[in-house]
């Protein structure tokens, strides 16, 4: 039997859902074939990439994709929609394979703005909010 499969899905899969997938590969071992989209790809934040390093957690080896690569080719066990925008224009393909949908809307750290710094923290911020709802969705024997 394989491994469940987990979509991590937001809009641009530069950030949120980059982080989320690289999480459960920490937390949860190899319990899950964990995945990425975005309704709208465009690269890899450097700034998502820098905070998940500050955390020892490499990001080499991910790449930006469209939710497209995924419709009708995999049937994940959960999708987890990391963002409000993402979950207002998710496709409707995923309910019909039976995947268990999941929303935890957080915030797009890519649209922060200020110095550096000030930037960071927003990405610090997100990155510790999706780490915290994998890490209580693990716990809870991933019911949602």
């Amino acid at each position: 039997m394989t491994d469940p499969k987990v979509l991590f899905l937001c809009t641009a899969n530069s950030a949120r859902s980059q982080m989320a997938e690289a999480i459960p590969r920490k937390h949860a071992g190899d319990r899950f074939d964990v995945y990425s989209a975005g309704l709208e790809p465009a690269q890899i934040h450097p700034y998502a990439m820098k905070v998940m390093a500050e955390m020892g957690m490499d990001m080499a080896g991910q790449r930006a994709k469209g939710v497209s690569e995924f419709l009708g080719k995999m049937n994940p066990a959960y999708v987890i929609i990391v963002c409000e925008k993402a979950r207002q224009g998710c496709p409707t393909a995923f309910p019909a394979t039976g995947a268990t949908m999941v929303a935890w809307p957080i915030d797009d750290p890519a649209e922060a703005e200020g110095t550096e710094e000030e930037r960071l923290k927003k990405f610090r911020q997100a990155r510790d909010q999706i780490e915290a709802r994998i890490r209580d969705w693990l716990e809870r024997g991933t019911r949602s």
